[in-house]
């Protein structure tokens, strides 16, 4: 048994029974299901839910489940979100839990997060020091950014009605076990560009008879690096990258267009307003340099992940009257990955928190695999979070989001 150490009574109880729980997570590593297929998971998911006395509501966001649990007689309900899909990725870590899908991975540690609430969830219906209503959001299809939107459409939060809501993330390259908040914006807003270059194809040896779409693409990825130097104030932040860049098949023959596939990261909606409006014309213009011409679908994907003042203040007070300074990872800085948990967050007050994975392979690698040591500290975090903020009777003197 994995038993650490610590001042924490919630910490102590939950090290009771978290190899449990990374049995758990290991199972659900070896087995990833897609967006909106994640059936199994969330059957088990439920099951473990209902055997521990939580109200089980599935197929909200059409894979989605939700455990209700209530204690007391206070009116007061919180929220907390876990993501359980997995990636299109042939994982390759050799470990003895690797998953058994082909094409289907845990690389983005999905299986960890659920875990944790799991184990949080547990100790939670054991104990039951609190007074309120607990509601636990599994959330599906993260990875696609269509499951946050999925729930509200059905209606989680008139159904399940909150206060605030919570989630957290796992981060390589932080010190595992703790954890880092960010004022405001803590993870980008993600959209895309598909553009193409449309030119006049021709022989590849007498160029002067075709516009060359090839050419003029690789003017318009060279002048797309200077949309952010030059247009956006340098004391903000915005990313552009061309992931994907496709046109004509032989060496000697000029097509007739190109295809480029563009991600944009931005914190602050002026910016990325900004963004929207000046790629188009950036593209265009460059393309109309060499004859040819630009068609751009410019889309919008999540919206940046904005905390609440007052919730993560909150969230922060918890782990340091829990486990303490050291546990914080001083002055962590937002990320420009992207989170569809911010839609959540457009309709009712909440946090994301980071908890660090420690020296591991960067998310959505083939190689990433899930600390199984983070389970802890971090379902003890859930735990001690519903507890004062659910503050029953005895633990009035909790602090509560303003």
């Amino acid at each position: 048994m994995t038993v650490h150490v610590t001042g924490d009574p919630i910490r102590r109880a939950i090290d009771g029974f978290v190899d449990d729980f990374i049995v758990l997570r290991r199972d659900l590593h070896r087995w990833p299901e897609l967006a909106f297929e994640e059936h199994g998971t969330g059957a088990r998911i439920a099951g473990l839910l209902e055997g521990w006395g939580y109200e089980v509501t599935r197929g909200i966001g059409r894979t989605g489940v939700v455990g209700t649990l209530r204690s007391g007689r206070a009116g007061r309900g919180l929220g907390i979100r876990a993501d359980f899909d997995a990636l299109p990725i042939d994982e390759a870590t050799g470990l003895d839990h690797a998953s058994r899908q082909k094409g289907r991975m845990h690389a983005c540690g999905h299986d960890g997060h659920t875990a944790i609430l799991l184990a949080a969830a547990r100790y939670l219906a054991e104990t039951r020091r609190f007074d309120g209503t607990l509601h636990l959001f599994f959330q599906p299809a993260e990875e696609v950014g269509g499951g946050a939107r999925a729930m509200l459409g059905d209606r989680l939060f008139e159904r399940f009605p909150v206060e605030a809501v919570f989630a957290l993330h796992n981060w390589p390259g932080v010190p595992a076990g703790r954890f880092g908040f960010v004022e405001g914006a803590a993870m980008a807003a993600v959209d895309r560009a598909l553009i193409r270059v449309r030119g006049k194809g021709g022989h590849g040896a007498e160029p002067q008879h075709a516009v060359d779409p090839v050419v003029a693409s690789a003017h318009v990825v060279t002048a797309l690096q200077t949309l952010v130097s030059r247009n956006v104030d340098p004391r903000e932040a915005a990313v552009v990258t061309i992931g994907a860049i496709h046109g004509g098949d032989a060496a000697n023959v000029i097509p007739d267009h190109v295809d480029l596939k563009a991600t944009i990261r931005t914190f602050q909606p002026h910016v990325r307003d900004l963004v929207e409006r000046r790629l188009p014309a950036l593209v265009e213009a460059q393309a109309a340099s060499f004859g040819a011409e630009a068609d751009i679908s410019y889309q919008r994907g999540f919206p940046a992940v904005v905390n609440d003042p007052g919730a993560l203040a909150f969230a922060r007070e918890t782990l340091l009257a829990t486990q303490g300074p050291q546990a914080v990872v001083a002055d962590f800085a937002p990320r420009t990955a992207s989170e569809d948990f911010a839609f959540l967050l457009e309709r009712r007050p909440g946090a994301f928190i980071f908890v660090g994975n420690g020296p591991s392979a960067p998310l959505h690698s083939p190689r990433y695999d899930f600390n199984d040591a983070i389970i802890a500290p971090a379902a003890a975090f859930w735990a001690a979070l519903a507890e004062r903020f659910l503050a029953a009777p005895a633990l009035a003197a909790a602090a509560s989001v303003s």
